[in-house]
């Protein structure tokens, strides 16, 4: 009987402490938005800092301080560096570049705010993101679409780095 309670105890104990275990989710979120009256693309990030920070640190060998006090001028520019080597956009055939324009935190997420000006119109999109997928595996990157009341969502993972939008 000692044995039965002492195995159902141990039991149970072992189920309680592995169900809250801490799970990581590596995920990023992209909106891009086709301003027609403005003539640009508007992209907006959503990546976990840490995530970031790492990569960064990975591909530049510099620790990266992104979203945190110790910040610096030289961090911004490796991101600014980062985001340019690893998400490009084609837009009807031609290389666009994105202008950064400004990053805050919310929580542990850093939010990046880009465009890209002078886009008369959009035929079609071709997307190249691979934006911490070659550190870690399990990242995500989902990218929401919205083209002329058109939706769209693509997902960029390591073995998918690029995606094509035809409108």
């Amino acid at each position: 009987m000692k044995k039965t309670i002492l195995i159902t105890f141990f039991g149970l104990l072992f189920l309680t402490l592995t169900s809250f275990s801490v799970h990581k989710f590596y995920v990023a979120l992209y909106q891009v938005n086709y301003a027609p009256e403005k003539k640009m693309l508007q992209i907006t990030t959503r990546i976990f800092v840490d995530d970031l920070n790492n990569a960064i640190g990975k591909k530049y060998t510099k620790k990266s301080n992104l979203g945190s006090e110790n910040e610096t001028v030289e961090d911004l520019n490796l991101l600014k560096r980062y985001f340019g080597e690893k998400l490009s956009f084609n837009v009807n055939g031609q290389v666009r570049h994105m202008l950064f324009l400004s990053k805050e935190m919310e929580g542990d997420v850093l939010i990046c705010y880009f465009t890209i000006k002078e886009v008369k119109k959009i035929n079609s999109l071709e997307i190249y993101n691979s934006i911490i997928t070659e550190g870690i595996s399990e990242q995500q990157n989902i990218m929401h679409f919205n083209v002329l009341g058109t939706k769209n969502t693509l997902l960029f993972t390591e073995s998918t780095s690029k995606g094509v939008l035809k409108y």
